[in-house]
Protein backbone atom coordinates (compact mmCIF):
# COMPACT_ATOMS: atom_id res chain seq x y z
CA UNK A 1 0.00 0.00 0.00
CA UNK A 2 0.99 3.42 -0.60
CA UNK A 3 1.23 7.17 1.36
CA UNK A 4 -2.71 7.25 1.09
CA UNK A 5 -3.26 4.39 3.78
CA UNK A 6 -0.64 5.38 5.56
CA UNK A 7 -2.19 8.90 5.51
CA UNK A 8 -5.60 7.71 6.54
CA UNK A 9 -4.22 5.29 9.11
CA UNK A 10 -1.81 8.59 10.96
CA UNK A 11 -5.36 10.54 10.82
CA UNK A 12 -7.54 7.97 12.15
CA UNK A 13 -5.12 8.10 15.58
CA UNK A 14 -5.16 11.62 15.52
CA UNK A 15 -8.70 11.84 16.22
CA UNK A 16 -7.76 10.28 19.78
CA UNK A 17 -5.69 13.67 20.28
CA UNK A 18 -7.39 16.15 22.35
CA UNK A 19 -6.16 19.57 24.25
CA UNK A 20 -4.11 19.55 26.92
CA UNK A 21 -2.23 16.54 26.33
CA UNK A 22 1.21 15.58 25.91
CA UNK A 23 1.77 13.56 22.59
CA UNK A 24 4.67 11.07 22.21
CA UNK A 25 5.45 11.94 18.34
CA UNK A 26 6.13 8.25 16.94
CA UNK A 27 8.99 7.78 13.83
CA UNK A 28 8.45 6.21 10.35
CA UNK A 29 6.66 6.77 7.19
CA UNK A 30 3.23 5.93 9.06
CA UNK A 31 3.77 8.17 11.90
CA UNK A 32 5.18 10.96 9.88
CA UNK A 33 1.12 11.33 8.24
CA UNK A 34 0.10 11.37 12.03
CA UNK A 35 2.64 14.37 12.82
CA UNK A 36 1.42 16.37 9.59
CA UNK A 37 -2.45 15.80 10.99
CA UNK A 38 -1.51 17.24 14.29
CA UNK A 39 0.37 19.87 12.77
CA UNK A 40 -2.82 20.70 10.82
CA UNK A 41 -4.81 20.61 13.62
CA UNK A 42 -2.32 22.78 16.00
CA UNK A 43 -2.31 25.30 13.43
CA UNK A 44 -6.46 25.18 13.56
CA UNK A 45 -6.00 26.05 17.17
CA UNK A 46 -5.35 22.44 19.04
CA UNK A 47 -2.93 22.99 22.41
CA UNK A 48 -1.10 20.42 23.02
CA UNK A 49 2.67 19.64 23.83
CA UNK A 50 4.66 16.80 22.41
CA UNK A 51 7.85 14.73 22.54
CA UNK A 52 9.53 13.17 19.79
CA UNK A 53 11.26 10.02 19.36
CA UNK A 54 13.85 10.86 17.06
CA UNK A 55 15.80 13.94 15.46
CA UNK A 56 13.66 13.64 12.40
CA UNK A 57 10.25 13.50 13.80
CA UNK A 58 11.72 16.59 16.27
CA UNK A 59 12.58 18.42 13.15
CA UNK A 60 9.24 17.49 11.10
CA UNK A 61 7.48 18.83 14.34
CA UNK A 62 9.10 22.10 14.61
CA UNK A 63 8.72 22.92 10.88
CA UNK A 64 4.99 22.50 11.70
CA UNK A 65 4.93 24.86 15.15
CA UNK A 66 4.04 21.66 17.36
CA UNK A 67 5.36 22.83 20.71
CA UNK A 68 7.79 20.27 22.01
CA UNK A 69 9.12 19.76 25.54
CA UNK A 70 12.01 17.95 26.76
CA UNK A 71 12.10 14.47 27.97
CA UNK A 72 13.68 15.27 31.04
CA UNK A 73 11.10 17.91 31.59
CA UNK A 74 8.36 14.95 31.72
CA UNK A 75 6.94 12.78 34.62
CA UNK A 76 7.31 9.43 34.53
CA UNK A 77 4.19 7.74 32.83
CA UNK A 78 3.26 11.56 32.15
CA UNK A 79 2.73 11.09 28.53
CA UNK A 80 -0.87 10.72 27.64
CA UNK A 81 -0.60 9.42 24.35
CA UNK A 82 1.77 8.18 21.70
CA UNK A 83 1.18 7.64 18.23
CA UNK A 84 3.77 5.62 16.46
CA UNK A 85 4.46 3.06 13.30
CA UNK A 86 5.36 -0.51 13.28
CA UNK A 87 7.21 -3.04 11.45
CA UNK A 88 5.13 -5.94 12.58
CA UNK A 89 1.83 -6.43 14.78
CA UNK A 90 0.71 -9.64 15.84
CA UNK A 91 -3.18 -10.53 16.85
CA UNK A 92 -2.44 -9.66 20.59
CA UNK A 93 -0.61 -6.28 19.43
CA UNK A 94 2.55 -7.85 20.01
CA UNK A 95 4.94 -5.58 17.60
CA UNK A 96 8.65 -5.14 15.68
CA UNK A 97 9.55 -1.86 15.80
CA UNK A 98 12.68 -0.01 14.72
CA UNK A 99 13.05 -0.06 11.00
CA UNK A 100 13.53 3.58 10.88
CA UNK A 101 16.26 2.98 13.39
CA UNK A 102 14.80 4.80 16.84
CA UNK A 103 13.78 1.65 18.82
CA UNK A 104 15.54 2.49 21.71
CA UNK A 105 13.79 6.15 22.10
CA UNK A 106 10.55 4.74 20.61
CA UNK A 107 10.64 2.31 23.32
CA UNK A 108 10.87 5.08 26.16
CA UNK A 109 8.47 7.11 25.39
CA UNK A 110 5.93 3.88 24.74
CA UNK A 111 7.30 2.65 28.27
CA UNK A 112 5.85 6.72 30.05
CA UNK A 113 2.93 6.84 27.98
CA UNK A 114 -0.37 6.28 29.49
CA UNK A 115 -1.81 4.56 25.86
CA UNK A 116 0.03 3.72 22.94
CA UNK A 117 -1.73 3.74 19.17
CA UNK A 118 0.15 2.46 16.41
CA UNK A 119 -0.71 3.32 12.82
CA UNK A 120 -0.21 1.19 9.70
CA UNK A 121 -0.75 -0.43 6.78
CA UNK A 122 -2.32 -3.68 5.89
CA UNK A 123 1.27 -5.06 4.85
CA UNK A 124 2.13 -4.54 8.66
CA UNK A 125 -0.54 -6.97 10.31
CA UNK A 126 1.20 -10.61 10.78
CA UNK A 127 -0.37 -13.52 12.28
CA UNK A 128 3.23 -14.19 14.30
CA UNK A 129 6.10 -12.02 13.99
CA UNK A 130 9.39 -12.67 12.73
CA UNK A 131 9.02 -11.97 8.55
CA UNK A 132 10.28 -8.27 9.31
CA UNK A 133 13.88 -8.82 10.63
CA UNK A 134 14.19 -7.78 14.26
CA UNK A 135 16.53 -5.04 14.96
CA UNK A 136 18.85 -4.94 17.80
CA UNK A 137 20.39 -1.99 19.49
CA UNK A 138 24.27 -2.77 20.51
CA UNK A 139 26.86 -0.50 21.84
CA UNK A 140 29.97 -0.15 18.66
CA UNK A 141 32.64 -1.14 21.65
CA UNK A 142 32.38 -4.74 21.57
CA UNK A 143 29.70 -5.21 18.63
CA UNK A 144 31.58 -8.19 16.97
CA UNK A 145 31.29 -10.11 20.16
CA UNK A 146 27.95 -9.23 20.59
CA UNK A 147 26.78 -10.06 16.74
CA UNK A 148 28.32 -13.20 17.15
CA UNK A 149 26.14 -13.80 20.35
CA UNK A 150 23.24 -12.95 18.50
CA UNK A 151 24.09 -15.45 16.35
CA UNK A 152 24.40 -18.36 18.72
CA UNK A 153 20.83 -17.43 19.89
CA UNK A 154 19.58 -18.18 15.78
CA UNK A 155 19.08 -14.71 14.72
CA UNK A 156 21.60 -14.44 11.78
CA UNK A 157 22.50 -10.78 12.55
CA UNK A 158 23.37 -8.35 9.88
CA UNK A 159 25.25 -5.54 10.96
CA UNK A 160 22.92 -2.22 8.84
CA UNK A 161 25.18 -0.23 6.84
CA UNK A 162 24.24 3.19 5.57
CA UNK A 163 24.14 4.17 1.98
CA UNK A 164 28.14 5.00 2.50
CA UNK A 165 28.58 1.31 3.63
CA UNK A 166 29.59 2.41 6.74
CA UNK A 167 27.76 1.16 9.84
CA UNK A 168 24.27 3.10 10.47
CA UNK A 169 24.62 5.03 13.50
CA UNK A 170 21.69 5.43 15.43
CA UNK A 171 20.56 9.21 17.15
CA UNK A 172 22.19 7.67 20.52
CA UNK A 173 25.36 6.77 19.03
CA UNK A 174 24.89 3.00 18.41
CA UNK A 175 25.05 0.27 15.75
CA UNK A 176 22.03 -2.00 14.93
CA UNK A 177 22.27 -5.47 14.10
CA UNK A 178 19.36 -6.68 12.49
CA UNK A 179 18.40 -10.85 13.19
CA UNK A 180 16.57 -13.33 11.65
CA UNK A 181 15.15 -15.19 13.79
CA UNK A 182 12.19 -16.70 11.76
CA UNK A 183 9.11 -17.22 13.47
CA UNK A 184 8.94 -15.82 16.87
CA UNK A 185 6.80 -17.72 18.82
CA UNK A 186 7.59 -16.39 22.70
CA UNK A 187 8.22 -12.45 21.98
CA UNK A 188 8.53 -11.39 25.46
CA UNK A 189 10.82 -14.42 26.20
CA UNK A 190 12.61 -13.59 23.27
CA UNK A 191 13.06 -9.71 24.35
CA UNK A 192 14.35 -10.60 27.84
CA UNK A 193 17.08 -12.86 26.40
CA UNK A 194 18.35 -10.20 24.29
CA UNK A 195 18.73 -7.80 27.06
CA UNK A 196 20.61 -9.61 29.30
CA UNK A 197 23.19 -10.41 26.58
CA UNK A 198 26.51 -7.79 27.53
CA UNK A 199 26.36 -4.87 24.50
CA UNK A 200 22.93 -5.05 23.59
CA UNK A 201 21.09 -1.83 24.22
CA UNK A 202 17.69 -2.62 23.58
CA UNK A 203 15.40 -4.63 20.75
CA UNK A 204 12.68 -3.64 18.39
CA UNK A 205 10.71 -6.38 20.59
CA UNK A 206 7.30 -4.09 22.11
CA UNK A 207 5.26 -6.61 24.31
CA UNK A 208 2.24 -5.91 25.79
CA UNK A 209 2.45 -2.26 25.54
CA UNK A 210 -0.14 -1.21 22.51
CA UNK A 211 -3.50 -0.27 23.55
CA UNK A 212 -4.78 -0.07 20.11
CA UNK A 213 -3.52 -1.27 15.74
CA UNK A 214 -5.03 1.04 13.37
CA UNK A 215 -4.61 -0.35 10.26
CA UNK A 216 -6.10 1.38 6.76
CA UNK A 217 -6.88 -1.67 4.58
CA UNK A 218 -7.83 -2.05 1.34
CA UNK A 219 -10.63 -0.17 -0.17
CA UNK A 220 -10.42 2.91 2.25
CA UNK A 221 -11.57 1.15 5.39
CA UNK A 222 -10.03 1.39 8.73
CA UNK A 223 -9.72 -2.03 11.00
CA UNK A 224 -8.86 -1.22 14.47
CA UNK A 225 -7.48 -4.16 16.91
CA UNK A 226 -7.48 -3.27 20.55
CA UNK A 227 -5.70 -5.21 23.60
CA UNK A 228 -7.49 -7.35 26.51
CA UNK A 229 -7.34 -5.80 29.12
CA UNK A 230 -6.03 -9.89 30.24
CA UNK A 231 -3.41 -9.35 27.38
Amino acid sequence: MGDDAKRRAGEEAVKLVEDGMLVGLGTGSTAYWAIMEIGRRVREGLKITAVPTSVRSEELARSLGITLVPLDDIAPGGIDLTIDGADEADDDLNLIKGGGGALLREKIIAAHSKRLVIVADASKEVAALGRFPLPVEIVPFGCKLTLERLAELGGHPELRLSSGGEPYVTDNGNYIADCRFGVIADAAALETTLNLIPGVVENGLFVGMAERVIIAMEGGTIKSLTRSPQA
